[in-house]
């Protein structure tokens, strides 16, 4: 068996992906639904400025990280994996949300290695640091981004982070999916162990 080390983004990833619609319905005076968010930037789903948003940010983000919903099959699939894997957390959140983080963690009992709060989102140099395998994300360009430094990416579908991705980077529903395709590239990691995922058709024939 070959020990893996797994990077998992976390809003959108672990957490329900439009958990901040209700607040900020409330706050702007909007009447957004989930199918409204195509796009990754809040503020621009909003019609709003980057300030104004990152003024709601500010009194509202603590709120929203603390009580985002789980999404359904993480924990089940996580602890499954942990039992063999590395999982380290590696989220753009800035370091003022490192307690909500912890404690939310600590609430849904979310197994993990470590943390990263990084306050941007280039997480290509904490791959390489962490030695990354897989990379689990919800944002587009964080997907293409990593990608293009080598790295197998699973991009968890949202209706924001539509777009054509390369071969390394696989689109897959839920943590269903996401448990079976670690398994999957641990086996072929275990024959080979030079093996880099390439073939996201053969995998999805498989599944």
């Amino acid at each position: 068996m070959t020990k893996l080390n797994i990077c998992i983004d976390i809003d959108g990833t672990v957490t329900e992906a439009y958990d901040w619609i209700d607040v900020a319905n409330e706050f702007f005076g909007k009447n957004l639904r989930k199918e409204d968010v195509v796009l990754y930037e809040i503020e621009k789903v909003i019609g709003v400025s980057r300030e104004e948003y990152d003024d709601f940010y500010r009194v509202y983000g603590k709120l929203i990280h603390s009580k985002a919903p789980i999404r359904d099959g993480v924990i089940p699939a996580l602890e499954s994996i942990f039992k063999n894997h590395s999982i380290h957390f590696v989220t753009a959140r800035s370091k003022d949300m490192t307690s909500v983080t912890y404690n939310w963690m600590s609430l849904y009992q979310v197994p993990y290695d470590s943390i990263s709060l990084l306050g941007s989102h280039h997480k290509v140099k904490k791959a390489k640091e962490l030695n990354c395998d897989i990379f689990i994300e919800d944002r587009y360009e964080n997907a293409i981004e990593l990608s293009k430094e080598g790295f197998t990416v699973i991009l968890i579908n949202c209706l924001y982070n539509q777009g054509e991705l390369p071969e390394n980077v696989i689109r897959l529903e839920n943590w269903q999916q996401i448990y079976y395709f670690i398994n999957q590239f641990e086996k072929q990691r275990s024959i080979n162990s030079s093996y880099i995922f390439k073939s996201k058709n053969a995998f999805i024939a498989s599944a």
